[in-house]
């Protein structure tokens, strides 16, 4: 240790006056010198849990992160906070890479970053052995575990790190894993470790998941009328649906961009760097985007389709509200998105058990998706968190109405047995609603399904509804959809029960739609500011951009939107007084302060 205290580091290096949740235990436990297990959602604070601690030991504090593009940022905000920060990774020219590997060995740095494929190199395993060692601190640490969401088998090699180096700390540090992958970053990573568990609830993000039908349209509707000039992330399965969503946002004159690991490397860098320099962009990309966004102001996280488990979408949607600000998660889903993931893992070159555990986590996304009952109650319960309702999701707001569809069901599953029966093979969803519907289309009269009993049974219901009760038939695995045979329609073994009467099914159906920004969104939100403030807040703003553009990083590394929002409303008139105001540190002072206090006097 070197003196220095937790409290101190705190309040003169990142211009807080109190910790957070249980992160001056972490910090206790790792200056110490023990491991820890943190789960922390995104935006909870999870990087000063081992920031502070490798300012308090001697030695460079190593982070271990697979945020190769990010790591200049995340450094650069450690500098404008007077942190003796550096990354090491491919981007850097061979003599800045040297220079950064001198000052490890002389001991002039208090953090450095590696991308495990680095760190796993033996010549960089070298290099640590010559330094003084504070900690290690891994990042997203759930890519250690086969069985999570984002597994990369380099992060099963970072057992190296307690072999090579037992007596150095480490902190693995995660917002998304459930329990069997909370155990194994314990057994891959640490040892004798303290787990550390927050709250998953992040409640000024707003849930909402509606029916997909014309799914660009919505979006469209979703931006425009609710987040308009906003930051924002649009997440879409196929690397086309992101370019041609991205052209149809800008036809409609919303600044919007595409990234995807397909594009050149030079645009998709260019459109990263754009989003998180300028003030309300938004990205349109692929899940190759996102891990690690430090942009605090994401006002909305939109999914075009459904992820493939609630590890995914909660990691996705935490992107937004970072800064406590309200903010939507919102998602459109169909029956096309069930089948399309089920597809993906049944053509997996994976084992069966890494199978049945994806097929699990799909069934619980589903689950989300097609609940009647408070969204944020189903999220946190699968994170083992009890919760009561949030009054703050699209369920809660708008409560679904929930009826008894078991006649309607036996209709529909009634159909796609005749139809198979008669056709000898079977057919895909928009035929069988034709014949539930009695539309005489070609096809109908080419199979003679006009005969069937069934043909017509369903034509005082809408095809929309049909369709959402075919959805929720799937979901709840009484019918399969063989993709590999054009998308037919089959019956599942537990259908039997419902066509027996044994079985109840009941539709969820919402008649209205209430639109987010109709209602005061819950959580901690900025305070409304008086003329003079937002005039002052105003000016802040555009003198951050000033300053970040001449610095050449994004608004936020100079000053979040909250440390501007305190000074527009405490007008402080001195350098004393601007210390009271969050996020204002000792090196943050002596370089804006003056400037600051310009500002505010007029």
């Amino acid at each position: 240790m070197n003196g220095r205290t937790a409290q101190s580091v705190l309040r003169e290096v990142f211009g807080y006056s109190s910790f957070r949740g249980f992160q001056r235990e972490v910090i206790d436990h790792v200056a110490a010198g023990g491991d820890a297990l943190v789960l922390m959602p995104t935006g909870g604070g999870k990087s000063v849990c081992y920031q502070i601690p490798a300012l308090l030991r001697r030695g460079v504090g190593v982070v271990v992160s697979p945020l190769i593009a990010l790591m200049a940022d995340q450094v650069a905000a450690l500098r404008e906070l007077g942190v003796r920060a550096a990354f090491l990774n491919s981007t850097l020219p061979p003599r800045q890479a040297a220079a950064v590997e001198a000052a490890m060995r002389r001991g002039e740095l208090d953090l450095v970053y590696l991308a495990p494929e680095r760190l796993l190199a033996e010549r960089c395993q070298r290099l640590l052995d010559e330094c003084q060692i504070a900690l290690f601190a891994i990042d997203e640490a759930h890519c250690v575990s086969q069985w999570g969401h984002d597994f990369r088998p380099e992060y099963g090699q970072l057992a190296v790190l307690r072999e090579r180096w037992p007596d150095v700390p480490r902190i693995a540090l995660t917002a998304t894993a459930d329990v069997p992958t909370r155990r194994e970053i314990v057994e891959r990573l640490l040892v004798d470790a303290r787990m550390f568990v927050a709250s998953f609830d992040r409640p000024n993000i707003r849930y909402r998941i509606v029916e997909k039908r014309e799914p660009r349209e919505q979006l469209l509707r979703f931006i425009s009328e609710e987040h308009p000039g906003e930051a924002g992330i649009v997440y879409a399965l196929a690397r086309h649906t992101v370019e041609e969503v991205a052209r149809f946002l800008v036809a409609h004159g919303i600044a919007a961009a595409a990234y995807h690991a397909g594009m050149d490397a030079a645009a998709r860098t260019e459109n990263q760097r754009l989003f998180k320099a300028e003030e309300g962009r938004v990205i349109v990309a692929t899940i190759a985007f996102g891990m690690g966004i430090d942009k605090p102001d994401v006002r909305f996280v939109a999914h075009l389709d459904m992820p493939k488990s609630i590890e995914g979408y909660f990691q996705e949607t935490g992107r937004a509200g970072r800064d406590g600000a309200a903010a939507d998660a919102w998602m459109t889903y169909g029956l096309a998105d069930v089948v399309q993931q089920r597809r993906l893992i049944e053509m997996s070159e994976a084992d069966d058990a890494y199978k049945r555990l994806s097929m699990a986590k799909l069934d619980a996304m589903l689950g989300l998706a097609e609940a009647a009952d408070c969204r944020r109650v189903r999220l946190l319960a699968y994170f083992g968190e009890a919760s009561a309702p949030c009054g703050n999701c699209d369920n809660c707001l708008s409560p679904p109405q929930v009826r008894d569809a078991s006649d309607d069901a036996r209709k529909l599953l009634s159909c796609i047995y005749r139809c198979r029966q008669a056709g000898g093979f079977g057919f895909a969803a928009t035929h069988v609603i034709d014949v539930l519907r009695g539309r005489l289309t070609d096809k109908v009269q080419r199979f003679g399904h006009d005969r069937l009993s069934t043909f017509g049974v369903g034509a005082d219901v809408p095809e929309a509804d049909w369709r959402l009760l075919l959805r929720q038939l799937v979901a709840q695995h009484l019918v399969e959809v063989d993709h590999q045979r054009f998308n037919v329609l089959r019956l599942a073994e537990a259908s039997r029960a419902v066509l027996r009467g044994e079985r109840r099914v009941e539709l969820r159906h919402r008649p209205v739609t209430v639109r987010g920004k109709s209602r005061p969104a819950k959580g901690t939100t900025a305070a409304a500011l008086d003329p003079a403030a937002a005039e002052l807040f105003d000016r802040l703003r555009a003198w951050r951009g000033q300053v970040a553009r001449s610095r050449g990083v994004p608004a936020y590394v100079v000053l979040h939107d909250s440390t501007l929002q305190a000074i527009a409303q405490a007008r402080p008139p001195s350098i004393e007084a601007l210390r009271s105001i969050p996020g204002l540190g000792e090196r943050r002072l002596a370089n804006y302060g003056a400037q600051l206090l310009a500002l505010v006097s007029g």
